[in-house]
């Protein structure tokens, strides 16, 4: 019997199967679709998640598929640069999510249950069952990572207040059969409006349409080419010829976060515990700290060292993080509407993105980096994870009882380094409070 159960073989998903097996536990992760994901989907990862998968020895598998190093991210397209941020990766990748989640994927050491999508969820006080593909599955804890339109949230009748979608949206990947020179002939910034192109791999390219027409269609009316091939038209003109839709999908604007992301044995991460606009490139970076914050902390509950609350401080960390996720696209999709009054609004923000304090404000925010918890001081910089899943203690010696735990390492500045990369002690008193906090009590010394 597998230790957990992951629903969802998404990048959230994949990930957090990876942060527990690192740990040393049994996952099985369950996939609905038949066949590993090409759809392009999200496409650019911001500075702290490059951090992450480079400090897990993930990104040397994903950089020969990514299509630009973007050294601005945008807030509704108004650019905001990253050259100047504390990071060694001071700038966004565009690569495609499917690049993403085969690189992590190809990492885990149980494949992945394709065609199996959860069908029924119980849990009792010793673990949860799981209906998926036919079969029925048993663990001791279920992550539910099965995206915005969450089966297992849907089963448990978890409440998902927010928005509702106010205006519709067409993403596609397509091929071109002809195209105006200079479009779409290298990767930038999102500009406003509809039919913003970018070339992907294999010669296909990247559109998001909204209009009238977007409007009027309803959600689950099939994205035809002659749709995308009018929007595409009225963008750039005669000269562009849409040869196949290869991918589509319809979306909105509906904002929409849990209210706890636990529920008993089942935790909730990535777009299954929250849904926004992805505009500003957030939502996979989202659901991958997500994943590196639940691991863990699961894993340590499981093998019964976690501290008491530990498990539930999941939820108290990273639900305000989404929560103000919300917040920034829901402010972004206003300033993108075609209004004078939202014409306005974005004039006078921008010019006061063109104050320094301002400007860097809103880059540590998208970017990640900003990042902060409660009884941390931010991330640790240049400590890459420890490959068994324990914390990193630099330049001080692990105390007795600690080192199956915490790993020591070498360094002239003292920090005791969470497995998620943010410093929960930088040297003076208080290394053994900030062990018990976050570590539970040390093992007993062997007689």
């Amino acid at each position: 019997m597998p230790d957990v159960v992951v629903a969802g073989a998404g990048p959230t998903g994949l990930l957090t199967a990876f942060e527990l097996e690192r740990a040393g536990l049994d996952v099985l992760v369950l996939e609905r679709d038949a066949e590993q994901a090409t759809q392009s989907k999200a496409l650019a990862l911001q500075p702290r998640s490059v951090e992450v998968l480079a400090d897990r020895g993930l990104l040397p598998a994903i950089e020969p598929s990514v299509q630009a190093k973007l050294p601005a991210g945008h807030f509704s397209g108004l650019p905001i640069g990253y050259a100047d941020l504390p990071t060694r990766f001071p700038y966004q990748l565009g690569v495609e999510q499917a690049h993403v989640a085969a690189a992590i994927e190809a990492r885990l050491r149980t494949p992945v249950v394709r065609d199996a999508a959860v069908t029924a969820v119980s849990q009792d006080d010793e673990g949860v069952t799981v209906t998926a593909g036919r079969r029925t599955h048993r663990a001791g804890w279920l992550v539910a990572a099965d995206g915005g339109h969450s089966t297992v949230r849907t089963l448990l009748g978890a409440a998902f207040p927010g928005t509702s979608a106010r205006v519709s949206l067409v993403v596609a990947d397509v091929t071109l059969s002809a195209k105006p020179a200079g479009v779409a002939d290298g990767w930038q910034l999102p500009s406003q409006g509809s039919g913003y192109l970018l070339p992907l791999s294999g010669g296909r390219f990247r559109t998001v349409v909204f209009g009238e027409e977007q409007q009027r269609l309803g959600r689950d009316e099939p994205v035809t080419a002659g749709e995308v091939q009018r929007a595409l038209t009225a963008a750039h003109g005669p000269g562009i010829l849409v040869g196949e839709v290869l991918w589509a999908s319809r979306f909105g604007d509906a904002s929409r976060q849990l209210e706890r992301y636990r529920h008993g044995r089942v935790l909730f991460a990535g777009d299954a515990a929250h849904i926004h606009l992805p505009v500003g490139g957030q939502g996979l970076n989202l659901g991958l700290q997500d994943a590196v914050n639940l691991g863990w902390k699961l894993a340590a509950t499981i093998r019964g060292t976690a501290p008491d609350g530990l498990l539930d401080s999941y939820h108290d960390e990273r639900h305000p993080i989404a929560a103000r996720v919300l917040v920034s696209t829901r402010a972004q999709a206003v300033l993108g509407v075609p209004d004078p009054d939202a014409a306005a609004v974005r004039a006078v923000f921008t010019e006061l993105l063109a104050v320094p304090e301002a400007r860097r404000a809103v880059a540590m925010e998208l970017s990640g980096l900003g990042i902060t918890y409660p009884g941390t001081t931010g991330r640790a910089t240049g400590v890459p994870a420890a490959p068994d899943g324990r914390a990193v203690l630099v330049g001080a010696t692990v105390p007795a009882g600690w080192a199956g735990r915490v790993e020591g390492r070498l360094g002239a500045a003292p920090r005791l380094v969470r497995p998620d990369g943010y410093v929960a002690w930088h040297g003076g008193p208080g290394l053994e409070d900030a062990l018990h906090r976050w570590f539970g009590l040390p093992a007993p010394e062997k007689p």
